[in-house]
């Protein structure tokens, strides 16, 4: 090469701010935070409808906080659903079962307003008794996890989801941080459950697809070097 010649940069030079982005580590925090956001708005919207209809019931000094609501239970809220949109697609990698079930936004919109749907009922839907109420939003949850989940382990984490956010609210209870209005089922409703399962298996599609977002992104980086 001749002296004063400079070597072409080639295509596979790129800036600092391209290459951090769609970096693996970086794409996790900014999946994490935009899971926390949206389970912070879903905590202050559906918590209010809980409020509302006297479902729950909070002590007094602490009603006068942000829509109603307990300060701790959005970003509680946040944290869980982050963790449980970053777990979904984490277990699809580990079982080497990619989820391709109804992979598109407009599914996953589908899936949010049936939940918030069901906890709505849940709130504002009058039965004779509290089994059927919790028999009702049973087969709603499985309705939901059938038409946008049918996955195994969306199941499986479904039910553990559950079963640990309904323990955490029993002790919650138990030493007076809220109550529940006519509790049937050790200190709660019995259609808690159903509530977070639905939960589980709304934040599992939003972890997935945000995660397929990201695949997609790497997948144009990988073609472009």
């Amino acid at each position: 090469m001749a002296e004063g010649e400079t070597e072409s940069p080639g295509p596979k030079k790129r800036g600092p701010y391209i290459s951090s982005i769609t970096s693996r580590s970086v794409n996790l925090v900014i999946r994490g935070v935009v899971l926390f956001f949206i389970g912070v708005f879903l905590a202050l919207v559906l918590n209010l409808l809980q409020i509302q209809r006297n479902v729950t019931l909070f002590p007094p000094d602490v009603i006068a906080s942000i829509f109603s609501s307990a300060w701790w239970v959005p970003p509680c809220c946040g944290t869980a659903s982050a963790v449980i949109g970053l777990l979904y697609p984490c277990i699809d990698r580990h079982l080497g079962e990619p989820h391709k079930f109804k992979r598109e936004w407009s599914s996953v919109m589908r899936c949010v307003a049936v939940f918030v749907g069901i906890n709505h009922a849940s709130a504002k839907v009058d039965f004779d008794n509290n089994i059927q109420l919790s028999l009702t939003l049973a087969a709603l949850s499985i309705g939901l996890w059938w038409t946008f989940d049918r996955s195994c382990s969306g199941f499986g984490l479904g039910v553990g989801i559950a079963f640990l956010a309904t323990l955490i609210t029993q002790l919650l209870v138990y030493n007076g941080v809220y109550q529940y209005t006519s509790p049937d089922f050790l200190y709660v409703r019995s259609w808690l459950p159903c509530i977070f399962f639905a939960g589980g298996i709304t934040m599992g599609n939003i972890g997935r697809q945000l995660a397929m977002y990201e695949c997609k992104v790497i997948a144009e980086k990988s073609h472009q070097e």
